[in-house]
């Protein structure tokens, strides 16, 4: 059976009125304000946590010019995936001198549409088919590095977390180290063949392979200085019920009753209330006197 929750006195069937038959409060609205409280207390909680998200993502993109500078050092050697990252020549007795510029577009469309059953084939055929290993290696390292550029540029959000910095550089670290492999083992890919065909096949690295490295460098570099020279992050001061969060979570902590916490939230909500009322007042005051000064000034030029 249900109980009173002021009294004690268990409710009967026959106890269908909203009061309490021995004590007379209301059962629907008994501790409805003290409820409303906590549900208050728990949202600005968590607005606070919320605010500190916010506040530490905007110090993450706009905390200082070194910010704003790796934002354009992340997006920019995705634009260097965009140039020429190695030049392929075919000659042939058959056929015309043909030239190829390879960027990062031509690199997936060529391993999407691999057939990886020949490149396995031709991958055990002596010095060609070590040739080709750098070549599938080569272009799968290049496709990694861009995707945890990606990764990297998507991680700068959460930068001012609390191993932000040190994510960024791991990430940093791996996308420039498969970008140098990518390189070294088109390189190797390139004197095989050309070794076995040197009248029908060469290839070099393009000025996009060199730039791609170059902006990564950059990236980790800057990332790197970061970490060293942190950024402050401005947070947006929050409070519950008139107390400051981090004092609030404190007395939490220490084990001040709730009860207690609403005591000091009311006194202090009650003092800025006053606070209010006064400036409002004031203000009014300040209007009344306006408008009786400019009654009397208009008064007056009409006598």
């Amino acid at each position: 059976m249900a109980k009173c929750p002021k009294c004690g006195y268990k409710l009967k069937f026959t106890d269908w009125k909203p009061n309490c038959p021995k004590c007379g409060i209301n059962l629907n609205y008994y501790g409805l304000e003290e409820k409303l409280q906590e549900e208050a207390d728990v949202a600005e909680v968590e607005h606070a946590k919320i605010q500190k998200k916010i506040d530490r993502l905007k110090a993450s993109f706009v905390g200082s010019p070194l910010t704003i500078a790796r934002i354009f050092l992340s997006v920019l050697p995705l634009g260097m995936l965009m140039l020429p990252l190695c030049k392929l020549s075919y000659t042939g007795p058959s056929f015309e001198a043909k030239g190829e510029a390879v960027n990062i577009v031509k690199v997936y469309n060529t391993v999407s549409s691999l057939d990886f059953d020949a490149l396995t084939t031709l991958m055990r055929s002596g010095t060609v088919g070590k040739g080709f290993i750098g070549y599938a290696v080569s272009m799968i390292a290049i496709l990694l590095s861009a995707v945890m550029l990606i990764v990297s540029l998507i991680a700068i959000c959460a930068a001012m977390g609390k191993k932000g910095n040190i994510r960024n550089i791991a990430n940093n670290t791996v996308s420039l180290t498969l970008a140098v492999v990518s390189a070294v083992f088109f390189m190797i890919f390139s004197k095989n063949i050309h070794s076995v065909f040197p009248d029908l096949f060469s290839g070099s690295l393009g000025i996009g392979a060199f730039l791609y490295i170059g902006a990564l460098v950059l990236l980790l570099g800057i990332n790197i200085y970061l970490t060293i020279h942190k950024v402050e992050v401005k947070y947006k001061p929050c409070d519950v019920g008139g107390i400051p969060i981090e004092e609030y979570l404190a007395e939490l902590e220490k084990g001040t009753s709730i009860e207690e916490l609403h005591e000091r939230m009311n006194v202090i909500l009650a003092e800025r209330e006053a606070v209010r009322l006064e400036e409002a007042n004031r203000k009014l005051a300040e209007k009344k006197a306006r408008e009786e000064e400019e009654f009397a000034r208009k008064a007056g030029k009409l006598k």
